[in-house]
């Protein structure tokens, strides 16, 4: 009868050792899948002051414009610093998704001005950043969608049964999905005839 009992608690304990493993596994999987999100991003805000020097010598009545985006700029490499710091903490994950749909809404407003000055336009300067821009961009989009199924994986493994149970005993917390959403996507086209 002791060994049943001690065969039991023994299958119990590798049990709960199983599903602890798993969840931390599965949370350094997001937590790296940020980790390329972060790479992408410190390019992308790198790349960004380069494009405002290169426009200002065109658009100087424009500085509004070209400070708002630098100021979005600063805004999301703060908001980046914080999430990487912790990327389970979900506020920090917002405040870096307004951050940089901010950054996006700037950027845009900077590209659409840009086609009012032809000279800017057909600056090889000009023209090499928007594409390295975009290519960033693109890089930024699949990182994100990496996170995001890391961080669905992640979740769906915490909140399965009997896995909840011990994700609460050993504080793993939910993760947050980082959702940037991109305005000019989200509109809906107006026809008319």
């Amino acid at each position: 009868m002791g060994w049943i009992l001690l065969l039991l608690v023994g299958a119990a304990v590798v049990f709960a050792i199983s599903i602890y493993n798993r969840l931390v596994a599965s949370r350094n999987r997001y937590k790296n899948a940020f980790a390329q999100i972060d790479v992408q991003l410190t390019r992308r805000h790198d790349l960004i002051p380069n494009l405002v020097e290169t426009a200002k010598g065109y658009m100087s009545h424009e500085r509004e414009t070209l400070e708002a985006v630098i100021n979005a700029r600063n805004t999301a490499v703060a908001g980046l610093k914080q999430a990487a710091a912790d990327p389970s903490d979900p506020e920090a994950m917002k405040q870096l998704a307004a951050a940089e749909q901010g950054l996006s809404g700037a950027l845009g407003r900077l590209f659409a001005l840009s086609e009012a000055y032809p000279d800017l336009k057909a600056n090889e300067n000009m023209m090499q950043l928007s594409e390295e821009l975009t290519t960033t961009e693109n890089k930024v989009a699949f990182a994100r969608q990496a996170y995001n199924d890391s961080v669905m994986s992640y979740n769906t493994l915490r909140e399965s049964f009997p896995n909840n149970f011990f994700a609460g005993w050993f504080n793993f917390g939910p993760a947050e999905l980082l959702e940037i959403e991109d305005e000019a996507k989200r509109e809906v086209p107006k026809v008319e005839f």
